[in-house]
């Protein structure tokens, strides 16, 4: 067990803004954490000490952590039982999500193609219920190994227990919270269970993939077929961290009533929408901004994405990057003029420490 001092951060946030954490620990098995917890070094009020750090795909950095630091990077794939009905697979909590999705197919267990190419780790994915072409992770869901951060305890929780909801989950609240239970800053994920189930079903009609099977001719597409849309689509609309600093979508998707969506239609006509299961109707956030004029404009040099309103990037760099401050000054003048046209309040993705 080794813990770093003063970590630069910029390569450890996908969106490069620069900062430092004062001490890391890299926390690449369970053991790792046990040691540092019965350690001097693990602070006594743990909770509000110490952050999570995954990807850091999801993450906006408004400057130095003073707390610790616990890098997850837990690898390890396997499958752990194959039946009529499915796959059970097992990944550790730092393996890269995409690289765990390609690997599914690679041995020929489909389920995962519609998730593909979305950044971050498989620990981090029930934390923020991962979503994207009709599936969301809970739809995969098995169950997952934790340690509790407080008490040092393992503990496992099914897909209940983990109160997913529109990336939402318990992971996202505090134990305060009135709502339920909650692991905000309580709890480190150490490995994920995924159920993909026989016999397989493609998950289509959303838009982007209606049109690549009119491009295509390709009314039954396998789901290798489906992976390669998915990633051809994503790489066309979104830029890639490694070259153009981001956090992915930046806002959810607002849900509004069926009446509520009448009344902006009427104001609106070309809003895109979609009904969901349970008669709401889920608006596209990144459309909502751009009729507000957002797309290409900046602060500082935190911009709005020109092939993607939905999407903020970093255009310093590395550098002249973009600071957490400027991101959320423009992340709250959007949800500004979003309000002030439709009446509806964005909320963020990512997490902001």
């Amino acid at each position: 067990m080794l813990v770093e001092n003063n970590v630069a951060l910029e390569r450890l946030n996908t969106f490069g803004i620069p900062a430092r954490a004062q001490r890391l620990l890299r926390v690449r098995s369970p053991a790792d954490l046990a040691q540092l917890m019965a350690s001097p070094a693990w602070p006594t009020d743990a909770a509000p000490s110490v952050f999570v750090l995954g990807g850091g795909s999801n993450l906006v950095i408004t400057g130095d952590i003073k707390a610790l630091v616990l890098k997850v990077e837990i690898g390890g794939r396997r499958l752990l039982e194959e039946t009529p009905k499915g796959w059970l697979v097992e990944g550790g909590a730092g393996e890269s999500w995409h690289d765990f999705v390609v690997w599914t197919l690679a041995q020929g267990w489909p389920g995962l193609e519609n998730l593909a190419l979305i950044p971050g780790t498989l620990g981090a994915a029930p934390v923020q219920n991962i979503g994207a072409y009709g599936v969301e992770l809970q739809d995969r869901f098995h169950s997952l190994d934790a340690v509790d951060l407080r008490s040092g305890a393992a503990f496992t929780l099914d897909a209940a227990q983990c109160g997913f909801g529109y990336r939402d989950s318990v992971f996202k609240h505090a134990p305060s919270d009135p709502r339920g239970f909650g692991l905000a800053g309580h709890a480190l994920i150490t490995r994920v269970r995924l159920w993909l189930p026989k016999p397989w079903r493609p998950v289509l009609g959303y838009l982007d993939l209606e049109r690549k099977m009119a491009e295509t001719g390709i009314d039954a597409p396998s789901a290798q077929q489906i992976f390669d849309w998915v990633v051809a689509v994503r790489r066309a609309k979104l830029p890639d961290p490694a070259v153009l600093g981001n956090a992915g979508s930046f806002f959810k998707n607002p849900t509004v009533t069926p009446e509520q969506c009448a009344d902006i239609i009427a104001r609106e006509p070309k809003v895109v929408h979609y009904p969901m299961a349970d008669g709401s109707i889920k608006l596209a956030a990144g459309w909502l901004i751009d009729a507000c004029g957002w797309k290409g404009k900046s602060v500082g040099n935190a911009a709005v994405y020109e092939k993607q309103a939905l999407v903020l990037v970093n255009r310093g760099g590395p550098v002249h990057p973009c600071t957490g401050g400027e991101v959320m000054t423009l992340a709250k003048a959007i949800q500004t003029s979003v309000y002030e046209r439709f009446g509806l309040r964005l909320e963020p993705e990512p997490v902001v420490v």
